[in-house]
């Protein structure tokens, strides 16, 4: 609950909002416009988004000087933000996750341009909006954007008449003038029995509703979740409207995760950048600034943040151990091995792991190529025979653990081979291992005296993001999937076994008298 100074910080920001709203949508430029001027372009705006956001709301798309106020640029809306906003207006009935990175204007459209754009339609599309967040005072703040657009926003009041109804009109809850009525929720509050007279909700907006301390908690996740769908879900009329929540993926357990999830869910997952590093939002910012952003921020975050990758911090090893380069030809690597972890007769969920590690004559370690998934052995017998094809003059020893290396799963290499006209050479890896976490803990120093780099060319696919995050979430006591790490622990003992039998070599001479001492 904010303090009452608080509360007045909050409503004293609000009041210059509203200044700046009213100055910056001055009419004046439309003074010599003809009635049938105005009625074409109000139509060409109720039709077109982008056009309705550019022109009613220059104040949010408008990056100015924070000293002089003078325009730096103009912001035009994300091609996602448009496809939003389409698929939105031409489904009554929808229930949607918008999974969008910070800073990409998820509260901005969904809290205020998209509700308005139904609203000003020529046959309105909403008739009651429910905003939910954190808390009650986080869902009224985010309320108040939309009212401090209809009561100040000179452009919307000249195109569609003033707002601000006669009636009731307070933080958390106004009808305007039209007859749309705007209530604020905090998660977890009781929204049964919503309505105004005879309407229940038919837009709900959930911002936000995730933090670190709920993600952390598996009851309280699931409770809010059930919340979600049952109490809150239930207040639209038998499901009838626009459900739609809002925010980035900071958990994998998380309310936002669990609706993505289910059935019926339209969902629009947005990464900040393309596969090539490329910001999806370019209309915003650039690829220097994004990489500027990342670099400043670290991998852990800006994965979490920014692309729907939040990765469980452990104790073993550290997010700023992780490094990135370019790799070498294959021809160039001292040795090359491929180390698999097949996971067979583990937990039904564990990952198969192939990762393929070279050495370099510095004596540092890339981690050139990566398999880390949930799939079947026959998929990842695939991955490996594909790798051998597509490099198949490289020097690359193919292994995995002898015990693995039984009937059952050799029937799937040789069934491959057959069907490709060669058996991949798979050496089986004799080894009587120790304790899986104290082996790959044991190679930890590895990382943390950089030796060891990750292929940058693979940075963002999901398979090495998932052999990355299972290696940060290892701990002792955890229950974090380790198979990623346990075929780099693999990889690396043969790797480094080599060297360490080259480097020492024998010494021939006289053995020391035992009365010269140690």
């Amino acid at each position: 609950m904010a303090t009452l100074a608080e509360k007045k910080q909050a409503y004293e920001e609000w009041r210059e909002h509203c200044k700046r709203v009213q100055s910056i949508t001055d009419t004046a430029l439309l003074a010599n416009e003809t009635p049938a001027e105005r009625d074409r372009r109000i139509a060409r705006l109720q039709s077109n988004y982008a056009a309705f956001c550019e022109y009613y709301f220059p104040h949010f798309l408008t990056l100015r000087d924070k000293s002089t106020g003078e325009v730096i640029r103009t912001i035009h809306n994300a091609p996602f933000h448009n496809e939003a906003a389409r698929k939105i207006r031409s489904t009554p009935d929808l229930k949607a996750v918008f999974m969008w990175p910070r800073g990409h204007a998820k509260s901005t459209h969904m809290d205020i341009f998209v509700p308005l754009w139904l609203m000003f339609q020529p046959k309105r599309l909403i008739n009651f909006m429910v905003v939910v967040g954190k808390s009650e005072d986080s869902a009224k703040r985010l309320l108040g954007d939309i009212q401090a657009e209809l009561e100040y926003n000179q452009r919307l009041i000249a195109d569609f008449g003033k707002q601000k109804g006669s009636a009731s009109w307070q933080e958390g809850e106004f009808k305007a003038a039209n007859g749309v009525k705007f209530l604020a929720c905090g998660r977890g509050q009781s929204p049964r029995g919503l309505r105004d007279r005879e309407a229940r909700p038919d837009y709900i907006v959930i911002d936000d509703l995730d933090d670190d301390e709920l993600c952390r908690n598996d009851k309280r996740v699931r409770e809010l979740t059930d919340w979600v769908k049952e109490a809150l879900f239930g207040s639209l009329d038998v499901g009838r409207g626009r459900f739609i929540m809002v925010g980035n993926l900071i958990s994998k357990t998380s309310v936002l995760a669990n609706i993505s999830k289910a059935k019926g869910v339209f969902l629009s997952e947005v990464k900040a950048v393309d596969k090539n590093g490329e910001p999806v939002w370019r209309e915003k910012w650039t690829r220097e600034e994004a990489e500027a952003y990342r670099d400043f921020v670290g991998y852990r975050a800006w994965q979490k943040e920014m692309m729907h990758n939040p990765i469980v911090s452990g104790t073993i090893f550290h997010a700023e151990w992780i490094q990135w380069r370019k790799v070498l030809p294959l021809r160039d690597y001292v040795k090359l091995i491929c180390y698999t972890d097949p996971s067979f007769k583990a937990r039904k969920n564990d990952y198969k792991a192939s990762v393929l590690l070279g050495k370099r004559r510095d004596g540092s370690i890339d981690v050139i190529r990566a398999m880390c998934r949930q799939c079947s052995v026959t998929e990842m017998v695939r991955w490996q025979y594909n790798l051998y094809d597509e490099n198949p003059d490289a020097a690359i020893l193919y292994m995995m653990e002898a015990i693995f290396a039984q009937d059952i799963l050799l029937d799937d290499f040789e069934s491959e081979g057959k069907t490709r006209g060669y058996q991949l050479p798979l050496t089986p890896d004799f080894r009587q291992k120790p304790d899986k976490l104290a082996r790959i803990e044991s190679i930890s120093p590895l990382w943390e005296r950089g030796f060891v780099w990750y292929n940058e060319k693979y940075k963002d696919t999901p398979d090495m993001q998932t052999l990355i995050e299972q290696t940060l979430a290892l701990e002792r006591g955890g229950t974090a999937h380790d198979d990623g790490p346990d075929a780099c622990e693999g990889g690396m003992y043969y790797l480094q076994r080599d060297t360490r039998q080259k480097n020492n070599k024998p010494i021939f001479g006289k053995r020391p008298s035992p009365k010269n001492g140690w």
